[in-house]
């Protein structure tokens, strides 16, 4: 039985091989001049370049469709993407001259070359705050910020003082950083195991997402507006803004609530600046002492009704925590205004993608009691990888959803395992910024950890199941996404991407050149690509990759199955 299957998978192979040989080597040799003439031609249309001024160009942020919508509660900022495809660019968004390969990590963090991000804008308008230096043909972040007058490593030892965990833990793995400036947070919290998203807006502080990436920092466009923040309920162990510039008080405490929504039970919410300790600070930030007092109250009443408890106010720093359930804390309000729940018609709290947010409190999951987390108990960083994620065990379908899981792990680690042999560089430290497109349980992030690598785990809006929950649940990051629309980042932000599945699953919703055009665009000019779907349809998008000036090897994927169709393409633009 062993030999037959052996045999069985050694055919299935040899079928493949022959495949590819026939579809893409054969026409040279069995074509008639003419037709190879044609052939020839055909894949010698390559897609022109964008003009200049496309360089650092952001579909879905470019700054004229922008002015097309209002600018009240932010909604201009919101992703506004191209509506047709006469609006979507069909050229390839050129480099900036004079662009080199980023500084490798760890020296990425604190130096970018200028050449790359050629913004001084934010060096002169930050210069007091010690942002970014630019110092000869290079950037180098010093760590300062708004709220970091002595540093950004000062700033973290004065959190660390606060919150009633240690850094050092791991019971603080996944960080959400809104207003992250050039993300020295995020940077320095590197130092203690923790993963911090960083969000910003595309606004007048030039390419602060940019300047992250560059530093190989995660990031990604976003604001607090209108609709709902792209990642699941229950996500982040902190969220944390220093002097963000968000309206948390304003529209019945709507972006509260919305951190809320995110905020793990037992998670932590941290605020530095304006209006946290008004009595010392409003000299300071020149504001009258009765508008900084209202607007702490309406905070402190907001916090109380999120089922927040403060755990400590010092300087200009506050930290609250969220109660590990609802029930100890519905309690302790039965005597003050009820707090408004969502109801089953306000949709569903995960949904993350073009979602309208609601002034209301989603209900956490049942517990049997009040020393019961809601949701189940997360294991610190980093088991926390290698265990079941409570959204698993709690699935209630006979073990099946375990049984994916585990399988899943398991041929992962495999794929990458392999992944080493086809990319040489994978495991020497050239790659630093890595998007898998599709991520599934994110068991492509988790065999990758080993190297110096951080993955953005996409997972599509629309997938039949949602796992971007069980993703944040192993203390990894990512982000819904629909992939027939652009990305949220700039070009040249990621080192390489990863793509299984994604083209067999949207074939049929829109046009795949889009998709790799838009790959394109965010990868960096060094930068490598990796895809795995059925063999036809690889064999299309090879084509298209081929226009791109890339140049893609075909191989046959690891045989699941006897008669298992999957092939995978590298493309490595180092070679």
């Amino acid at each position: 039985m062993k030999n037959t299957t052996a045999c069985l998978k050694i055919f299935s192979t040899l079928i493949l091989l022959a495949s590819l040989f026939y579809i893409i080597i054969a026409p040279s040799f069995y074509t008639s001049p003419r037709i190879h003439q044609n052939l020839h031609l055909q894949s010698q249309h390559h897609f022109d370049f964008c003009p200049s001024n496309y360089t650092n160009h952001c579909p879905c942020q470019d700054p004229i469709r922008q002015r097309r919508f209002p600018k009240a509660k932010m909604f201009r900022k919101e992703r506004h993407c191209p509506q047709s495809t006469t609006e979507r660019l069909r050229c390839l968004i050129p480099i900036p001259p004079g662009y080199q390969t980023p500084f490798p990590w760890p020296k990425s963090k604190d130096t970018a070359w200028f050449s790359n991000v050629p913004f001084p804008k934010l060096v002169e308008y930050k210069k007091s705050q010690n942002w970014v230096r630019l110092e000869g043909d290079h950037f180098v972040f010093p760590g300062g910020g708004t709220s970091f007058p002595e540093g950004v490593k000062a700033y973290v030892n004065a959190l660390k003082r606060l919150l009633p965990v240690p850094l050092e833990s791991g019971d603080v793995r996944t960080v959400l950083d809104v207003g992250c400036g050039v993300a020295s947070f995020g940077a320095s919290l590197m130092d203690y195991g923790i993963l911090t998203m960083s969000l910003a807006p595309s606004d007048e502080h030039q390419s602060q997402v940019q300047f992250a990436l560059e530093r190989g920092l995660p990031a990604i466009l976003g604001v607090l507006s209108i609709h709902r923040l792209t990642f699941p309920s229950r996500s982040f162990d902190m969220v944390h803004c220093s002097r963000c510039l968000v309206p948390w008080t304003d529209y019945d405490g709507l972006y509260l609530r919305e951190i809320d929504r995110i905020l793990r039970p037992g998670g932590f919410w941290v605020l530095s600046g304006p209006p946290i300790n008004w009595r010392v600070n409003y000299k300071a930030w020149e504001t009258e002492p009765h508008e900084l007092k209202k607007e702490q109250n309406t905070l402190e009443d907001l916090a109380m009704q999120l089922c927040w408890e403060k755990v400590a106010e010092r300087d200009q720093i506050a930290v609250w925590q969220k109660h590990i359930d609802h029930i100890s804390c519905m309690q302790k309000l039965k005597t003050r205004r009820s707090p408004k729940f969502c109801n089953s018609s306000e949709s569903d709290p995960d949904a993350g993608w073009y979602t309208k947010m609601t002034a209301c409190i989603f209900p956490l999951p049942d517990v049997k009691d009040v020393h019961e987390v809601s949701g189940g108990v997360l294991e610190k960083w980093p088991m926390r990888l290698e265990t079941v994620p409570p959204r698993v065990r709690n699935e209630n379908d006979d073990g099946f959803t375990l049984k994916t899981y585990i399988e899943d792990n398991q041929t992962w680690k495999r794929r990458v395992s392999n992944y080493g042999v086809l990319l040489k560089s994978l495991s020497s430290g050239k790659y630093r910024n890595v998007m898998d497109m599709n991520a599934g349980f994110g068991g492509f992030a988790a065999a990758i950890v080993k190297y110096p690598v951080w993955v953005m785990n996409v997972v599509p809006f629309d997938v039949k199941s949602n796992n971007l929950g069980i993703i944040y649940e192993r203390g990894l990051i990512g982000t819904y996404m629909d992939w027939c629309e652009p990305f949220s980042t700039y070009p040249r932000t990621y080192d390489l991407i990863h793509a299984s599945g994604v083209f067999s699953m949207y074939m049929d919703k829109c046009d795949i050149t889009d998709i790799l055009l838009e790959m394109h665009r965010i990868l960096r000019p060094k930068g490598a690509v990796i895809v795995r779907d059925h063999g036809d349809v690889i064999l299309k998008v090879k084509e298209i990759t081929d226009r791109i000036r890339w140049k893609g090897i075909v191989v046959a994927g690891d045989q699941d199955g006897p008669f298992h169709p999957e092939m995978i393409m590298v493309i490595n633009n180092d070679d």
